[in-house]
């Protein structure tokens, strides 16, 4: 008897889990207070005013508000300047 499988054995059903990265808001919609804005693997998107950031990278509200995307320059350690997207959240602004 064979001590390996043939060649012809499946390779199949190994796929790994979706992970559901992403923005999961847009601009100017409005926020709960610990909601996640956005799921990354490394800093894509930065924490802005009333944003923290898990440790996961994920961006979460600190306060109840509307969502703001901004753009900036920002320093690196280098001190070259780099263009980051940063995520704010404006309180008590409901629209």
């Amino acid at each position: 008897m064979a001590q390996t499988k043939s060649t012809g054995a499946s390779r199949l059903g190994r796929d790994s889990e979706p992970k559901y990265l992403g923005i999961k808001i847009s601009d100017g919609q409005a926020v709960k207070a610990g909601q996640i804005l956005v799921r990354q693997r490394g800093t894509k998107f930065f924490a802005g005013e009333n944003v923290r950031m898990g440790g996961d990278n994920t961006l979460y509200a600190l306060k109840a508000g509307t969502a703001e995307f901004a753009t900036r320059g920002r320093q690196r350690f280098d001190r070259s300047r780099k263009l980051a997207k940063i995520l704010n959240i404006i309180e008590g602004k409901h629209e």
